[in-house]
């Protein structure tokens, strides 16, 4: 940094108690605790005025004062990505993940993520690169395309999380599967666990998956097409690949689905091997990926407590894929 920033952050109530430096950290998330130990110890860190040391504990009421000489170490790569915002204020912001981008980098450090594209969003709004970055509390997967709320703030961060946590919000996605559901409304509670293979890291809602967890999703069909069907789908719990594995579990798999087949067939493992025939029973269009649209969020505001209610547009693809089985 050319010049020093300072910035003033109030101590929320979940925070009573804590060190100066967790707080800090709770507010810079880009900042390393290392980092700003540094800031402190060059008594660059005040409360209410006054120079602190770094085991100074702070309540509600009192205000943190820094000053910001030297710049995050804890940084993502800014990515200059396009980005779909759906809604946007201080403390969040929606996209419209488009498929084939993953949420967060794992094992191998890259820059085409989503995260990666919200820190170069968040630091063009930033008065320093950096200051801001995106907290992730729900994730969709790779090729599933839709809403994604993310957020700004380490207290909506918090009492968001604890909304997804609690099933305070209400998630709905939009699938085209194969065949046609012999019931309009259908619930699904069967447990899901891994599959019955140590080298897999799929899921599975046999009788025989290990570890399994309680799962119930709620699926309603909205238009019968030409060998599929328009299902819409809301998970009232949020286990990995929720959805995908229920349908496939009730014999109408997903169009596009790479893995989960018909009553608990897995058509090919992580490795891209085929284990199992993936051509659908049923005439439908063909599709690249796994046709599953995150379509709407509602929720109350984290910090306002506000209803909000963010959707997302069918994606190209999909409604490619809809007009040709049919549905306009």
């Amino acid at each position: 940094m050319t010049t020093a920033l300072e910035l003033c952050f109030a101590v929320d109530k979940y925070l009573s108690g804590r060190r100066v430096d967790v707080v800090l950290q709770r507010n810079l998330r880009n900042h390393t605790r290392f980092r700003i130990h540094r800031l402190v110890q060059a008594g660059l860190v005040q409360v209410d005025g006054t120079v602190v040391s770094i085991d100074r504990r702070v309540y509600p009421g009192q205000q943190i004062r820094i000053r910001l000489v030297e710049p995050p170490d804890k940084l993502l790569r800014a990515a200059p990505l396009p980005v779909r915002v759906l809604f946007e204020d201080r403390w969040l912001v929606a996209i419209d993940k488009p498929a084939g981008q993953i949420v967060h980098p794992a094992a191998v450090d890259r820059a085409d993520t989503v995260v990666n594209a919200l820190q170069c969003h968040l630091d063009g709004d930033a008065a320093v690169r950096g200051l801001l970055r995106p907290g992730i509390v729900h994730r969709l997967d790779r090729d599933t395309s839709g809403v994604l709320i993310t957020t700004k703030h380490h207290l909506a961060h918090r009492n968001l999380s604890i909304s997804f946590q609690q099933r305070r919000i209400t998630k709905t996605y939009l699938a085209l599967v194969e065949g046609h559901l012999a019931r309009d409304n259908v619930t699904i509670d069967t447990p899901i666990g891994r599959v019955c293979d140590p080298d897999s890291n799929l899921m599975s809602a046999q009788p025989d998956a290990i570890s399994p967890r309680s799962a119930s999703t709620e699926f309603t069909v909205v238009r019968r097409l030409s060998g599929c069907s328009l299902v819409e789908a809301r998970p009232l719990t949020g286990r990995l690949h929720q959805i995908r594995v229920h349908l496939a579990a009730i014999g109408h798999p997903i169009l596009g689905e790479r893995f989960y087949g018909p009553h608990g067939q897995i058509r090919e493992d992580r490795h891209g091997r085929r284990l199992a025939d993936s051509t659908a029973e049923h005439s439908a269009p063909p599709l690249a990926r796994q046709a599953l649209h995150a379509s709407s969020l509602e929720f109350d505001h984290p910090i306002t407590e506000q209803a909000i209610s963010i959707e997302a547009p069918l994606a190209d693809d999909l409604q490619r894929a809809l007009t040709a089985a049919g549905g306009g």
